[in-house]
């Protein structure tokens, strides 16, 4: 029997969780600033629940610029201002810092790695304790569910999806990392 995530059919209503499982939760992501912008949103979830940030996600994707890394980087204190009086945002002031002080190290990453990409398949397999460690050396503001979910939702880690759910068998069909052994 086919059946879609539990989390997912339980408010069919729901155009936003539906989409976003159907077409980008599990998915592998290959661009760096989709990756970005998967961090970020993640970061801003802490303490909200996930339909707040996928309402407003097209409100974070015009406050940061489309999640270009060079740009948010760049970001100064009048950009901090802004963003911290941007009502579409989550306006916290910790979470606005970590995507500037996040994106400077995905800067940094590529230029020994070549790509963020690539330094999350550097250390990619790896269990999830491990990960968490890695990114609370690495990134600010990423605690043990925000870098799960990043994980699970970029398909680095198994589980965003049941094996009986339809899109599962699809994300599997792309190889995403943790479906690739090495």
């Amino acid at each position: 029997m086919t059946t879609y995530c539990d989390y997912c059919i339980s408010h069919p209503e729901d155009l936003f969780n539906t989409t976003y499982h159907d077409t980008q939760y599990g998915f592998p992501l290959t661009d760096d600033n989709l990756l970005f912008e998967r961090l970020v949103l993640e970061i801003n979830q802490a303490g909200l629940s996930w339909i707040t940030i996928l309402k407003k996600a097209e409100d974070f994707r015009r406050a940061y610029d489309q999640f270009d890394l060079a740009r948010v980087a760049a970001y100064d204190e009048a950009d901090r201002a802004r963003l911290l009086s941007d009502a579409g945002i989550i306006r916290n002031r910790l979470k606005v810092n970590a995507a500037i002080v996040n994106a400077r190290k995905i800067l940094e990453l590529q230029k020994e790695f070549g790509s963020f990409k690539a330094w999350l398949d550097t250390h990619h397999p790896r269990p999830k304790d491990e990960w968490v460690k890695l990114f609370k050396q690495t990134f600010v503001f990423t605690g043990g569910e925000i870098v799960n979910e990043f994980l699970m939702s970029t398909g680095y880690l198994k589980g965003a999806h049941e094996e009986t759910c339809p899109i599962y068998k699809i994300i599997k069909k792309q190889n995403p990392p943790w479906a690739i052994i090495k």
